[in-house]
């Protein structure tokens, strides 16, 4: 998920990447970024034992979370190909908390030292963003803090390469990632994926 949706973090992030890339050092870069995969863990860890605390694992609760992570996965598809946009309105649902946390980010941002910049990288992690609140999905059927965390390092992972690029490399490699030839191809990548996950969900009914 988090390398399909390289065009969709450059729309997003790809501004602050560059930004830093031009404007500080370059292992900055990567510490804000890794600020950034932070800031998820931690999203991660508090969604995947929130679920593990209050709906311990059982028949109930992963079938619900399966399905909830499917119709997320499918939204995402839909959203990186330009068909469907639902996953706009989560983000501005979200968009009052991001206007009291960006003050702070650019604040820490425009300072020297690396624990100014990788604390603003984890400022940065609370942007809103559809593409988070799929992955998180996933981390709640995880159904503890150490899996969620673990399904969200793995998400954020995934992003590192096209924010890292934003922020090292050429312009070339900039557009071609958000170029929407390569969102939908990652887009309807997803939504096959989400159609085979909800084909092993419908199994049992036609057994």
């Amino acid at each position: 998920m988090g390398l399909a949706g390289a065009g969709h973090c450059l729309m997003m992030c790809g501004g602050i990447a560059s930004a830093m890339g031009i404007n500080t050092k370059p292992h900055h870069v990567w510490l804000y970024n890794l600020g950034r995969v932070s800031s998820y863990m931690i999203i991660g860890a508090l969604v995947g034992g929130a679920i593990g605390f209050f709906a311990p694992e059982g028949g109930y609760t992963t079938v619900i979370l399966r399905w909830l992570a499917v119709i997320f996965l499918l939204l995402l598809g839909l959203y990186f190909t330009g068909w469907f946009a639902g996953l706009v309105y989560l983000e501005k649902a979200a968009s009052p908390v991001w206007r009291k946390v960006q003050p702070f980010a650019a604040k820490l941002r425009n300072k020297p030292g690396i624990f100014a910049t990788f604390f603003a990288g984890t400022l940065w992690g609370w942007l809103p963003c559809g593409m988070v609140y799929s992955a998180l999905s996933w981390a709640a059927l995880s159904g503890s803090a150490s899996g969620g965390a673990l399904t969200m390092a793995a998400f954020g992972l995934g992003t590192l390469p096209a924010m890292v690029a934003a922020g090292h490399f050429s312009q070339f490699l900039h557009n071609f990632l958000r170029a929407q030839g390569v969102r939908t191809a990652m887009g309807v990548l997803l939504i096959i994926y989400a159609l085979w996950s909800l084909l092993t969900l419908l199994k049992p009914f036609f057994q």
